[in-house]
């Protein structure tokens, strides 16, 4: 193994079984995320986690800002994992941003991936009338980068209620803005203007293996649309509907993700199995 992209990405790997699953955290968060999914898994598959570089326990010196000012350097840190690792046919599980992230990790090297599994995914966040509506005016993201920029604990605080949206969960919404407060954040902005301004829809149509789209109520971030033009637009692509209107369900309700997360692969292996080929 290259020693240098285990620390340099902080990964970790745990569980008993051979069938890897990847879980890739979303903008600005690191693998603790994960926490209260990730035990749920560990019986059945080896588990494997890991941090973009800038972010948690990443060596952060390996941070450039050219190289992850673009998706791209963040998909290469996927496929570095991969590799290093020598990973075929991995579970991705990725949220926000990470979707589509493993999508085009998966584009570019399919071996290393069997499915995805996105949470809260948007190929782009900028809405393109008349067919497609992201949620945000070029000016609502512009005013987010001005605002992380001037006054990044502000944006913090705000930013993580939004993403929880749920009153009775201020507990979720402190933990997410710990850790956007922890991060650098001139990272965390570079980060920001690679996700926020990225169209990955011509991506998607190029999609090589099957994907689970799950689907947050009243998400903010992803909304119902957008998930719903992955799902018609996603090659073998399924969508689960969530009860929680977080965009961030592994944080605020783990028991869900895991629920939805376990159902689709239990039917992939169950459809497999019926095609004489194996499991998940």
């Amino acid at each position: 193994m290259n020693q240098n992209i285990i620390k340099r990405n902080n990964i970790n790997i745990s569980g008993k079984g051979k069938k890897p699953i990847i879980f890739a955290p979303g903008f600005g968060c690191d693998q603790t995320v994960w926490k209260d999914v990730l035990p749920a898994f560990e019986e059945d598959y080896q588990v494997i986690l890991f941090d973009y570089v800038g972010f948690g326990g990443s060596d952060i010196s390996a941070f450039n800002s050219v190289k992850y000012g673009k998706l791209s350097g963040y998909v290469q840190d996927v496929l570095d994992v991969c590799a290093v690792l020598d990973l075929k046919e991995a579970i991705f599980v990725g949220h926000s941003v990470s979707s589509m992230i493993g999508l085009l990790a998966s584009n570019a090297e399919q071996s290393h991936f069997s499915h995805l599994i996105m949470i809260g995914p948007s190929p782009c966040y900028l809405n393109d009338p008349p067919d497609y509506y992201g949620g945000f005016e070029k000016e609502d993201l512009e005013n987010l980068i001005d605002m992380m920029e001037k006054n990044y604990i502000g944006w913090a605080n705000v930013f993580s209620s939004t993403l929880i949206n749920n009153a009775e969960r201020t507990d979720a919404a402190k933990e997410l803005e710990d850790r956007f407060c922890s991060t650098d954040p001139l990272i965390a902005t570079t980060f920001a203007k690679a996700c926020f301004f990225t169209d990955s829809r011509q991506d998607i149509t190029k999609a090589k293996v099957p994907s689970l789209i799950l689907q947050c109520t009243e998400d903010i971030i992803a909304p119902k649309g957008v998930g719903e033009y992955l799902k018609r637009n996603l090659p073998n692509s399924e969508i689960t509907y969530m009860n929680t209107s977080s965009h961030c369900p592994h944080i605020s309700d783990p028991d869900e993700t895991i629920l939805s997360i376990k159902n689709y692969l239990i039917n992939q292996t169950e459809l497999l199995v019926g095609e004489g080929t194996g499991g998940v």
